[in-house]
């Protein structure tokens, strides 16, 4: 199993309802894209590293799901929409569990 983990920071005229939209977009994935084991999105509630204020997490069944998930078009589409509304850095890291 592998687990993709992204930290997002936004711009500060991003509003909370933006970064809530984000949330729900990317838990949708969960629907429509095959070898998502479990998904989970939302506010960073830590004092360390606040800057980055939405936190995605997904894990797949293998590396085959993963590379799927990258170029699919419904993904690439969240990942427009977080571009969209002033994503200004991001962090992802991936590990096998």
């Amino acid at each position: 199993m592998i687990q993709r983990t992204v930290l997002l920071k936004f711009a500060d005229t991003t509003s909370k309802e933006q970064l809530q939209e984000v949330i729900t977009r990317f838990k949708a994935l969960k629907k429509v894209l095959k070898g998502i084991v479990e998904i989970h999105a939302g506010f960073n509630l830590a004092e360390k590293s606040k800057e980055y204020q939405v936190i995605l997490m997904v894990r797949f069944e293998n590396v085959a799901a993963l590379d799927a998930y990258i170029v699919n078009e419904e993904h690439q589409a969240v990942a427009s929409f977080i571009r969209e509304v002033g994503r200004l850095d991001s962090i992802g890291v991936d590990i096998e569990l």
